[in-house]
């Protein structure tokens, strides 16, 4: 799943890079030359994994100097953790997308019905294959270089449970959510409604897209209703469970 190594392309001319009168590339063609070292990278990491990747392949697929990259970059790290930022950008849009577009959305539209549609979103993304292979080299990279596990919690994990809190505190400001913490309700949501799937996707397990929508629906009910329903029906239960066996509760 996009870590398979596949073949070199032949090498092409070093493109010319437009300079100013000290030598220097232009402001334009310096961010040019980044933009394309991103991307080139990003395929070759996606292509090959972290470990098959080395700076003069992408220097090279790039059509820019070594010097260039080394002095950008520093080191593999260092591209490697400007790759994954662009790219969590990139998958975080469409969850913000996603959430400014059911707060504006007609009031009649139910909250579970707007949670469904954040949630569509947010497999769709964390589910692709370009977020699973980058979750995986995250992983096996994380003992080796904690500062990109970190980069991958602060600009990934953070920022999504941050994204969802913000929605949630819309919600909660409407009367249409009553929660005590929105930031630990944005993590409880992000786990239950895509962190299984991810995982099993993050594992090889193939995902079928009609029941990981069935486990994102029944998630969200559960995550509206509570696993033990209403307040009252939780003081019932407790007091129940004191006297002794109670009886089966009656499905919904």
């Amino acid at each position: 799943m996009g870590l398979t190594a596949t073949r070199t392309r032949p090498a092409a001319a070093r493109r010319e890079v437009p300079k100013s009168r000290g030598g220097r590339p232009t402001k334009t063609a310096a961010i040019e030359r980044d933009q394309r070292l991103i991307e080139v990278a990003t395929r070759l990491f996606l292509d090959r994994g972290f470990d098959a990747t080395s700076l003069d392949a992408v220097a090279e697929a790039a059509r820019v100097s070594k010097p260039t990259v080394y002095s950008r970059y520093g080191d593999k790290r260092g591209l490697f953790a400007a790759v994954l930022r662009r790219e969590i950008a990139r998958w975080l849009a469409p969850l913000s997308a996603a959430a400014e577009t059911q707060l504006s959305s007609a009031s009649d539209i139910s909250v579970e019905q707007r949670l469904v549609e954040i949630g569509r979103e947010m497999l769709s993304f964390t589910c692709g294959p370009d977020a699973v292979a980058f979750s995986r080299m995250m992983t096996s990279q994380a003992i080796n270089f904690p500062d990109v596990a970190k980069l991958g919690m602060e600009e990934g994990w953070l920022k999504a449970v941050a994204t969802t809190a913000r929605f949630f505190d819309h919600l909660a400001a409407q009367g249409a959510l009553d929660v005590d913490d929105t930031t630990i309700a944005a993590e409880v949501f992000l786990d239950v409604v895509v962190g299984h799937t991810h995982r099993m996707a993050t594992f090889g397990t193939a995902l079928e897209l009609k029941s990981a929508e069935k486990r994102m629906r029944t998630a969200i009910k559960l995550f509206l209703a509570g696993a033990l329903g209403p307040a009252d029906r939780v003081q019932e239960t407790s007091r129940d469970a004191v006297k002794g066996p109670q009886r089966r509760r009656p499905s919904r």
